[in-house]
C-alpha cells in the first residue's frame, strides 16, 4: 500500500509527470460539450455549441444505447472462424450505436510563452483535433495515444482558447464493440522551450544481479540546438530513498539522446509477487537555467528466453498464466475508469493470473501502470489487420502510411513499463499467409527491435500450415500460436526458437449458472435459450477446453505459457450465437463474466494457477425441479488431489485426479450422481488422505430477500472511484435462488450516486445505465461512484415480493 501511496503524484501521466514549475500538465476533464452528428462550422471559434450535452471526459457516446439489432449488421465470412461463406453477423459489435460522427468542445487557458502539447490517450476515431479554428493533427488509429505542438495556434494572451475535436467511427470497421467518442484521457502540457517532449526518455537495465544492476537513462530534448545541457538525475527506491545519483554535462549532437549509466546496490526486482518500482527524476538544465524537471518511472527486471527451457524472470523459471482481454470495461462501456481496472485486475490476481494480452490494440496507460503496480506482465499488441482487411473499414485503410507512427507511439510510450515483457505485432492478421507477409512481418519487428532492442516480438498466429512453410513463424522472436494446441509439438520441432507461446488459447463458451444435459464435451452447442453450459466442456470449432491448454504447459519445459481468451467477457462476438442470433450481443469466452462476476471457469483456473490459496468449488446449483431420480453430474475444482461427494448424506465416493483423460487431471467429475432436493457437501484431503476442506451447497427455498456485498468498504471522494455491489436473490436461509431473473431497482442517495449495473446474460437488452436490471440466475451486479465530498453513499434495492437491500458505503 505504500508503494502506491508514494507513486500517486508520479503516475498522473504515462509513467511520467513533472514535479516543477517549469512544467505544468492538467487533465481536461471538464467543461466539454458533446454533440452526436455531423455539423458544420463546430471547430471554429464562434461556434454556439450552448446547446449542446454537457459531458466529462473519459466519454463513451454509444454505451447508452439502445441495443438495436441493426446496428452495424455485417455480413461477412470471417474466416479465422473457418467460414467459407458470407452470412448475416449480429451483435458483432454489441448491437450499440457507435458508428457515425461526433463532436467534442472545450476552452482552455495555456501560458503562451511557452510550449504546449496536448496528449489524447485515445480517441475513437479518425480524430481531427482544432486549437482556435486551425487543425492541429490528425490521427485515424482509436486504440493509439498521441500527440501535437498546440504552440503556434493559441491566442495571443493564451486565455479562452478553444479545442475541438471531431470523431469518425465508420460501419463495418471492427470486429467487437470498439466504444466511441474521447474514451481516454486528453492531456495539457506546458513547458519551457528546452524540455523533455512526451515519452522522451528510455530506461534499460543492461545487468541485473542480487547485489548490483546497471540502469542506462537516455533523454531526449527539443529545441536544445547548441546550447551547454546539464542533467541532474537521482534514483529513488520503492520508499523515496535516494540510492544513486549522477550530473553530467555535454552539448545534444545530431539529435541523439543525453545518456547517463547509473548502480544500483542491492536492487529491489519487479515481479508479479514483487512489484518494486523505482524512479528516476531528472533536472535539465540550459546554460546553468533550470528549464525542466522530468520524472521517468521504470522497474529492475530480467527477462530471459532460452531455447528448449523457457522463460526466465529474474533467473526464474515461470510460465505464463495470462488472459486476453478487450479494452472494454462491460457495462461502463469503453470509458477508462482506473478503479474499473484495478477492481478487473484484483479479481484476476486473486485467480494466479500473471499476465495480460491486449488483445488487439494498444492499451489504456492507466492498464498499463496499474500491471506494473498489482504485478501483471504484459505482452502489448497492436494490430488485428495490416495490410489486407478483416473489416471493410478497418485499419488496413491506413497501414501502409501509419503503422510505422502507430507502432513508433506505442514503443515509445511503454518501453519503460517493467510489466511489460514482449511485444506483439498483430492478431491472426490474413496476411501471415499472403506472399508479402514475411516482408510485412518483418518491417514491424524491425521497428520494435529499433525502438526498444530489450524485448522480443511475437504474433498471434492461426494459420499453421502456412507460417511454417513460408519462413513467417521462423523469422519471429517468438513464435506464437492462436488456438491449435495439436500442432504446438509439430512447430516446436520444425522452427529454429525451440518455443512455443500460446498467444491465444482455449475459447471454451459459458453461461454462468446455465448447465445443460449430458455434460459432456461438445463444439458449436447451440440451445433454444441462446446460452452455453457451465460444464466448461463447449468450445468454439477451432478451439479447446482449458484442461489442454494447461497440459501443454505442464509436460513440457518448451512452452511458454498461455494468454487465455478471455478474462472478461466483453461486448461484441456473441460466439457461438453470432450469425443471425439476435438478441445475443456480448461475449460468452469469459473466465469472469459482463457483471463481473466469476463463472465456475474462474475456479477451475485457480485452482491450477493460484498455488498460494485453498481453492474448493462444486457445480452446479442444486435446483433441478423435474429431475428428481436423474442424474445430475458434479464437478469439482480444488486444489486438492482428491474429493468425496455427499448428496443427502449418501457418499458417492471418493475422486482422485489422474491421467485416465485431460479432463480427470484437473477436475473431479461425479457423473453418476442422482439429484434429490437437499444437500451437497464435498470432503477435500490432501496427497498423504487428510481432510484439509469442506464445502457444501443447498437447494434453495422460495426467494425472500435480497443479499448485497460491496467489493469497497469505502471510496475515495474524487468523483471517480467505484464500488461494485454483488446483488444476490436469497431465500430465508441465505442460500442463492440459481433460476430468479426478476427485474431489481435501484436508488442511491448521500455521497454517490448509481453508475451502471449488469447481469452477464449476453441475451439481456437492459440498458446499463438505466437504475434497473433483470437478476439472471439469481445475480447481477450494481456499480456506485463517489461523489467529490466526504460522507456516506446509500444503495438501496427492491424488487416485487422480495425483502429489500441496504448498503452503506463510506466516501472520505
Amino acid at each position: 500500500m505504500h508503494i502506491r501511496k508514494f507513486f500517486l503524484l508520479a503516475t498522473i501521466l504515462c509513467s511520467v509527470c513533472s514535479l516543477n514549475a517549469q512544467r505544468h500538465e492538467q487533465l481536461l476533464e471538464t467543461g466539454w460539450k458533446f454533440h452526436k452528428g455531423e455539423t458544420n462550422g463546430a471547430e471554429t471559434v464562434s461556434f454556439n455549441d450552448s446547446q449542446w450535452e454537457s459531458v466529462c471526459i473519459p466519454h463513451d457516446w454509444a454505451i447508452y444505447g439502445p441495443f438495436d439489432r441493426n446496428n452495424d449488421l455485417q455480413n461477412v465470412a470471417i474466416t479465422q472462424n473457418l467460414e467459407k461463406q458470407a452470412s448475416v453477423k449480429t451483435g458483432r459489435t454489441g448491437g450499440l450505436p457507435y458508428v457515425g460522427v461526433g463532436w467534442y468542445r472545450t476552452r482552455f487557458d495555456a501560458d503562451p510563452d511557452k510550449k504546449t502539447t496536448l496528449v489524447f490517450d485515445g480517441a475513437m476515431s479518425e480524430a481531427r483535433v482544432y486549437v482556435n479554428g486551425k487543425e492541429a493533427c490528425f490521427w485515424p488509429f482509436g486504440y493509439n495515444s498521441f500527440h501535437c505542438d498546440i504552440t503556434e495556434l493559441l491566442h495571443k494572451e493564451g486565455k479562452d482558447n478553444v479545442l475541438a475535436v471531431r470523431l469518425e467511427n465508420r460501419p463495418q470497421s471492427s470486429r467487437w464493440y470498439p466504444g466511441a467518442g474521447l474514451y481516454r484521457n486528453v492531456h495539457l502540457i506546458t513547458a519551457e522551450k528546452i524540455h523533455v517532449p512526451v515519452w522522451g526518455t528510455q530506461v534499460t537495465t543492461p545487468h541485473v544481479a542480487n547485489d548490483y544492476a546497471s540502469v542506462c537513462l537516455r533523454t531526449s530534448l527539443q529545441n536544445a540546438g547548441k546550447e551547454e545541457i546539464t542533467i541532474e538525475t537521482e534514483i529513488l527506491d520503492p520508499n523515496g530513498k535516494r540510492v544513486s545519483f549522477k550530473k553530467n554535462s555535454g552539448r545534444i549532437n545530431h539529435g541523439q539522446p543525453f545518456t547517463q549509466n547509473f548502480i544500483v546496490e542491492n536492487p529491489q526486482l519487479w515481479s508479479p509477487e514483487t512489484p518494486f518500482l523505482y524512479q528516476a527524476v531528472s533536472k535539465i538544465y540550459a546554460n546553468g537555467k533550470l528549464t525542466d524537471t522530468y520524472t521517468t518511472r521504470f522497474g529492475i527486471r530480467s527477462i530471459e528466453f532460452v531455447a528448449d527451457k523457457g522463460f526466465f524472470l529474474n533467473g526464474q523459471h515461470r510460465k505464463f498464466q495470462g488472459v486476453c482481454n478487450h479494452h472494454d470495461l462491460g457495462p461502463l462501456g469503453a470509458a477508462i475508469n482506473v478503479s474499473a481496472l484495478r477492481h478487473q485486475l484484483t479479481l484476476l490476481k486473486d485467480m494466479g493470473c500473471d499476465a495480460i494480452r491486449t488483445a488487439h490494440n494498444m492499451p489504456a496507460p492507466e492498464l498499463v501502470r496499474l500491471c506494473d503496480e498489482m504485478g501483471f506482465m504484459m505482452m502489448i499488441e497492436p494490430f488485428d489487420e495490416w495490410d489486407i482487411a478483416k473489416c471493410e473499414n478497418g485499419y488496413h485503410r491506413y497501414f501502409n502510411e501509419w503503422a510505422e507512427k502507430d507502432m513508433v507511439n506505442m514503443l515509445r510510450q511503454y518501453r519503460n513499463n517493467p510489466c511489460v515483457v514482449m511485444w506483439s505485432i498483430g492478431n491472426e492478421v490474413p496476411t501471415q499467409c499472403s506472399s508479402e507477409g514475411y516482408k510485412v512481418a518483418k518491417f514491424l519487428q524491425d521497428i520494435c527491435h529499433r525502438e526498444d532492442p530489450t524485448r522480443p516480438v511475437t504474433c498471434g498466429m492461426d494459420q499453421v500450415s502456412c507460417v511454417l512453410d513460408n519462413g513467417f513463424a521462423a523469422m519471429l522472436d517468438i513464435p506464437g500460436f492462436n488456438y491449435r494446441a495439436h500442432r504446438y509439438e509439430e512447430a516446436y520441432q520444425r522452427l529454429p526458437q525451440n518455443l512455443v507461446l500460446g498467444s491465444e488459447t482455449s475459447s471454451t463458451v459459458s453461461s454462468r449458472g446455465v448447465y445443460k444435459f449430458p455434460a459432456e464435451r461438445k463444439a458449436d452447442a447451440k440451445y433454444e435459450d441462446h446460452q452455453s453450459s457451465s460444464y466448461d466442456l463447449e468450445y468454439c470449432s477451432w478451439s479447446n477446453i482449458p484442461d489442454i491448454d494447461f497440459a501443454l504447459a505442464d509436460d513440457h519445459q518448451w512452452t511458454l505459457g498461455q494468454f487465455v481468451w478471455t478474462g472478461f467477457d466483453y461486448l461484441g462476438e456473441p460466439s457461438p450465437y453470432d450469425t443471425d442470433a439476435w438478441p445475443n450481443h456480448s461475449s460468452m469466452f469469459g473466465i469472469i463474466d459482463l457483471a463481473s462476476l466469476p463463472k465456475d471457469r474462474y475456479y477451475l483456473y485457480r485452482s491450477v494457477w493460484n498455488k498460494q490459496a485453498e481453492t474448493l468449488h462444486i457445480l452446479p446449483h442444486w435446483n433441478w425441479e423435474g429431475r428428481e431420480g436423474k442424474e445430475v453430474p458434479v464437478f469439482v475444482y480444488t486444489n486438492y488431489p482428491t474429493a468425496e461427494l455427499f448428496i443427502n448424506g449418501k457418499s458417492y465416493g471418493k475422486q482422485t485426479k489422474n491421467n485416465q483423460s485431460v479432463e480427470n487431471r484437473y477436475r473431479l467429475m461425479w457423473h453418476n450422481a442422482i439429484y434429490e432436493p437437499g444437500e451437497v457437501k464435498v470432503v477435500a484431503y490432501d496427497e498423504h488422505g487428510t481432510a484439509k476442506a469442506e464445502k457444501i451447497i443447498r437447494t434453495a427455498g422460495k426467494p425472500h430477500h435480497i443479499e448485497l456485498v460491496s467489493s469497497r468498504q469505502s471510496l475515495t471522494a474524487d468523483g471517480k472511484d467505484l464500488a461494485y455491489v454483488t446483488v444476490r436473490v436469497v431465500d430465508k436461509d441465505g442460500n442463492l435462488c440459481p433460476t430468479d431473473m426478476r427485474l431489481v431497482k435501484f436508488k442511491v442517495k448521500g455521497a454517490g450516486s448509481y453508475k451502471a449495473s449488469a447481469n452477464g446474460d449476453p441475451t439481456c437488452l437492459d440498458l446499463f445505465h438505466l437504475p434497473q436490471m433483470h437478476a439472471f440466475n439469481g445475480m447481477l451486479t450494481a456499480i456506485v461512484q463517489s461523489g467529490k465530498e466526504a460522507g456516506t453513499l446509500e444503495l438501496q434495492v427492491t424488487a416485487k415480493g422480495l425483502k429489500s437491500g441496504k448498503i452503506q458505503i463510506e466516501v472520505k
